[in-house]
């Protein structure tokens, strides 16, 4: 079962959990967990279904990434400014944005459940990889928002790694309290994070909406933002450890689709390994993983 086409169904699968765990990378980075990047895939959707409807995908992708910094902002708000458990904030975001959603699609498209059908970016050819035979399945008619899913991978390892602005993320994240005695402003840096992964997230939402479905329709996540956060444990809080974590739960679900087909097995129990396998990586790696410092700490001035 190994073969290009399920390798180009991994690939494609794996993008909304990539962007979305790379997102995840940077607010927990700087020491805010975000469980909140489920409904943020859920407002993206439905807005990248509304832009993508009335002015086309491009304002599509835009209102997206909006929608997702701001809920990020609120998640910004109450954890990094007033000190609400980030974890509570996140559940509670993830209600938000489904029961918002849910009114929005009835109020604009006068249906709860689904959007009008919506047209994505046109797919593209990535020369030279497209030519080689083995590679033509995976890189031939691909959507721009997964080469955009790759190229964030490189270029946000060298932002956290060799960069002012990832020195600080990374310091802020490990000990608050140091960081402001140095003079970096913890606050600033800590939305920074937590918006860059609404951004991220909603992107994500709009890719399902665009790319998978051509329409925004209620529960089209199915918990992806969760999988996301597994990825980024599993990884290491690092983009290239969180890239081959992401591609994995993309082939356990490409997997689980293609073993679908005529399988004796019920339906119900082959959709279940991506999510047999986020527990089996979070019950072996969590014991052995090692997250930022002060990652989930709330940081005020008056106690550190």
């Amino acid at each position: 079962m190994l073969t290009a086409e399920l390798l180009a169904s991994s690939l494609r699968m794996a993008v909304p959990i990539l962007l979305t765990a790379i997102g995840a990378v940077y607010t927990e980075r700087a020491g805010v967990v975000n469980i909140g990047l489920e409904g943020m895939m859920i407002v993206g959707s439905f807005w990248a279904s509304v832009g993508a409807y009335f002015y086309g995908p491009f304002v599509g992708i835009l209102f997206a990434m909006l929608a997702g910094a701001f809920l990020a902002l609120i998640h910004s708000v109450t954890t990094v400014t007033f000190g609400v458990n980030q974890v509570v904030s996140g559940v509670a975001l993830n209600i938000l944005a489904y029961g918002a959603s849910r009114f929005l699609s009835l109020v604009i498209f006068g249906k709860a459940t689904t959007s009008h059908h919506v047209s994505g970016f046109k797919p593209i050819d990535v020369p030279i990889l497209s030519d080689i035979p083995f590679l033509k399945l995976l890189f031939t008619d691909i959507s721009p928002i997964v080469i955009t899913a790759l190229i964030l991978v490189p270029i946000s390892k060298y932002i956290i790694d060799n960069t002012v602005f990832g020195l600080r993320l990374r310091a802020v994240g490990e000990n608050p309290l140091a960081a402001d005695t140095l003079g970096i402003n913890v606050f600033a840096m800590r939305y920074a994070g937590v918006i860059i992964s609404g951004m991220l997230a909603g992107i994500a939402g709009a890719y399902l909406t665009m790319e998978h479905t051509g329409m925004y329709v209620e529960g089209m996540t199915q918990g992806k933002g969760y999988i996301a956060m597994a990825a980024m444990i599993f990884g290491n809080w690092t983009p290239t450890g969180t890239l081959w974590a992401s591609l994995l739960f993309g082939f356990a679900e490409a997997l689980s689709l293609r073993a679908g087909e005529g399988s004796i097995i019920p339906y119900q129990f082959i959709k279940m390994i991506p999510y047999l396998l986020t527990l089996a990586v979070l019950t072996g790696i969590v014991k052995k993983a090692t997250p930022p410092a002060a990652s989930g700490e709330a940081y005020n001035r008056s106690n550190g």
